[in-house]
């Protein structure tokens, strides 16, 4: 096969705005878009390879953070390609046509870094699971390798009593956020549930948090709930089973690291050209889609090592393309 995982990754990071075979065939030697595509098709890249490059540059500790949320490689106008469903798009803020996937990072607090250490398809079609199936497979997975971290950080989406009771089960800590609808008990069992949004606050409470119990969990269970007024039109509702955490401020700032993750979604889509693979099957897309993530690894290995962005390393490259076309141009005005 003339098309190796080294040559199709250094092209996704070379490249700028073209991410397709034929762009890759037409600019490498004795190479035709047959034999990209082949690789595509028949080469079997998976999330273990993403661990296998990630795992030794890592400096897992207790006080680190593993972050979980889905991303949808929008596919707008595709009417063919293996993979793509209607689905619901936080970028968009709407259903849109795409591929999901379900990514876990890693954030190390004591050296500021954060890293990609697994994903998962969203393709309930193909599998049948969930992308909470998916969430419980990553977190079971990165205890199984002996990944050390303390906290587990997730949306809304993934504040469910079976994974809360998971991870409170590993004895690890999890700050997320509420949907302004989910029902809690604030009052002993006293009053009916109510909506965490109908609740009142005392002044203390509003800086300390309270103790609620969530609707669906076993009665001895509390957890601590927190208002936090974002804006002067926007409040959010975090709770955690850290039940010694009295800060309002501070469970914000935990539960706000879970952007880290966020982050990597808009590197990935700006710097890698992971939504832009144009191939129909299945396998070309994952393949695609684990490259992707490895180029996005490499470029944020050496922004670490160079004390850079990843925005600079890669657009850096056309600032070298400049200097050496001023200096020695292909084409001369004169």
């Amino acid at each position: 096969m003339k098309t190796t995982r080294e040559l199709y990754c250094q092209y996704l990071l070379s490249s700028q705005v073209n991410y397709t075979c034929t762009n890759l065939a037409d600019h490498f030697a004795d190479l035709t878009h047959d034999d990209v595509s082949r690789f595509l098709k028949e080469s079997h890249l998976t999330p273990k390879l993403l661990w296998d490059n990630v795992k030794n540059l890592i400096t897992s500790r207790l006080e680190g953070y593993v972050i979980f949320d889905d991303v949808v490689i929008e596919k707008i106008h595709s009417n063919k390609i293996q993979g793509v469903r209607r689905q619901y798009s936080g970028n968009q803020h709407g259903i849109v046509k795409g591929i999901g996937v379900v990514n876990c990072v890693y954030y190390d607090p004591v050296d500021d870094q954060f890293w990609v250490i697994d994903y998962r398809v969203f393709d309930p079609e193909r599998d049948g699971k969930t992308k909470l199936d998916h969430v419980r497979d990553m977190l079971l997975s990165a205890l199984h390798r002996g990944l050390l971290f303390g906290y587990v950080l997730m949306d809304s989406w993934y504040a469910t009593a079976g994974l809360m009771k998971l991870i409170i089960s590993k004895n690890k800590v999890f700050y997320c956020p509420l949907k302004s609808n989910r029902k809690v008990d604030d009052s002993e069992a006293k009053q009916p549930y109510r909506a965490v949004s109908k609740l009142d606050w005392t002044r203390t409470e509003q800086k300390k948090g309270k103790l609620v119990k969530l609707n669906k969990f076993p009665l001895d269970v509390k957890v601590r709930l927190f208002r936090v007024e974002v804006s002067t039109d926007r409040t959010e509702w975090l709770i955690t089973n850290n039940l010694s955490q009295d800060s309002t401020q501070s469970a914000h700032e935990e539960s706000s690291l879970r952007w880290k993750i966020e982050q990597l979604h808009r590197e990935e889509k700006q710097l890698t050209g992971i939504a832009k693979c144009q191939c129909r099957t299945n396998r070309s897309q994952r393949n695609h889609i684990a490259a992707a993530s490895l180029v996005w690894l490499r470029l944020t290995q050496i922004a670490y090592d160079c004390q850079t962005t990843v925005y600079q390393l890669k657009y850096g490259l056309l600032s070298d393309y400049l200097r050496t076309q001023l200096t020695r141009p292909t084409i001369k005005f004169a």
